[in-house]
């Protein structure tokens, strides 16, 4: 029993910190909101313009604006009270949100304003994202980092299968415009949860500092602390792990078979990895090395896109990407840890906000390299050359990155 106390998900700090509970809450229903948007936006792109060009621009722009407002969230969460700066972000999403609702009910829904509130929406949800990671530590205690980046990383990924499907049931019910309306109603529950918070102004210093002056103090930071910067380079190089997902169409077309029907399941088996992985994650907070731990995650994610392009049957290549999103939750979790755990309070903002915009641009990182390979060798040689070369990049990482192997934190002060 103590075994397996060890090794699930420590659900304590949702018991112990109000604060923490209150935010944890209002993330899921807001992520809840969001992911209705992620089929509502797309369906009426495309049922306004019949066009995979407009498709891509829509999502290429709300994907720029959010990678914008993560860095913009992480400068002002260092410079301003982080409650009401997440207050501000939330509630311009919402008017947002409510446009689109407006938008959808009219006869002819226009699609300028789709363009445009996807940007506004986007650069609130940056904004908002980066600024939560960096409130979130402090409403814990230290030892309790693990826990809470799992509980974090549970939210998304729980709103990631869950929310598509019941957007689906009510644009199939009502029309695009229930989603919209659901959303709005999500992000007003979300900034009254937040809203109950206490204030969390910033540190002096870091509120007197010009934005130029605030910019240039974090990265130096970054650079200058060898756990933070081992952390970050290691963000890198799991941004290009994360694009074997896009190649998925091309590999059950080509070789593995089963329609739709298979694509849909290999679709889910990341996610479904990366539930169990947060479910499992118990184990991070009692681990010697965490940056080892972080490395072998790293490891995980290569010899599974290996694996999916390997594999000859469905149910091999959802194993493997189940596998590859075990690992990959647990990178993020391990890498929300260490970077949390070695950043003074003054300076987190800023270095949750490289975080996070690593995080934010994984995905179009890994795929553009996922399909620069696909072109040149087809969707499963092009796995297998993809895995094999990250598992190289992570052993050649783990002989020069030293602080990943050593026991215990650095000191988390600036100077």
């Amino acid at each position: 029993m103590s075994v397996i106390r060890k090794i699930t998900l420590d659900l304590s700090p949702l018991r112990r910190f109000p604060s923490f509970r209150l935010v944890f809450t209002a993330r899921l229903v807001s992520l809840f909101g969001i992911g209705l948007l992620m089929v509502a936006v797309p369906v009426q792109v495309y049922g306004l313009t019949g066009s995979a060009v407009h498709l891509a621009a829509v999502a290429t722009t709300s994907g720029a604006c959010v990678f914008a407002g993560t860095l913009t969230g992480g400068l002002l969460a260092d410079r301003f009270d982080r409650r009401r700066v997440i207050l501000t972000a939330r509630s311009a999403a919402g008017v947002g949100f409510l446009l689109l609702t407006l938008n959808a009910l009219l006869p002819e829904p226009l699609l300028w304003p789709i363009y445009a509130l996807a940007a506004w929406d986007g650069l609130a949800a940056g904004i908002s994202a980066s600024t939560l990671t960096t409130l979130v530590p402090t409403l814990v205690d230290r030892d309790d980092l693990p826990a809470t980046g799992a509980l974090l990383s549970l939210t998304a990924d729980l709103s990631a299968m869950i929310s598509p499907a019941v957007g689906g049931v009510l644009i199939a019910a009502w029309g695009v415009g229930a989603n919209y309306a659901a959303a709005a109603v999500a992000t007003a529950f979300t900034a009254y949860g937040v809203s109950r918070l206490p204030p969390y102004p910033p540190a002096s210093a870091a509120a007197r500092e010009s934005p130029a002056r605030a910019i240039a103090s974090g990265l130096a930071f970054a650079v200058r602390h060898r756990t933070v910067r081992s952390v970050l380079l290691a963000g890198f190089a799991t941004m290009l792990l994360s694009g074997p997902v896009v190649l998925l169409p091309a590999l059950v077309e080509t070789r593995l078979g089963g329609g739709e029907a298979t694509l849909g399941l290999l679709y889910s088996a990341p996610a479904v990895g990366a539930v169990l992985g947060s479910l499992t994650s118990g184990w991070i907070a009692g681990a010697r090395r965490p940056g080892m731990a972080l490395l072998a995650a790293m490891l995980a994610m290569g010899l599974a896109v290996l694996g999916t392009g390997l594999s000859v049957t469905a149910v091999l290549a959802f194993l493997a990407l189940t596998g590859y999103g075990c690992g990959r939750v647990l990178t993020d979790i391990l890498r929300f840890t260490l970077l949390q755990r070695n950043t003074p309070d003054e300076i987190r903002g800023r270095m949750s906000s490289l975080w996070q915009a690593q995080v934010v641009a994984a995905a179009a990182v890994g795929s553009m390299a996922a399909g620069l390979l696909a072109e040149a060798f087809g969707p499963a040689t092009a796995l297998v050359w993809y895995g094999a070369a990250a598992a190289l990049l992570v052993l050649v990482l783990a002989a020069f990155l030293t602080p990943l192997r050593e026991r215990g934190d650095q000191p988390a002060h600036l100077s």
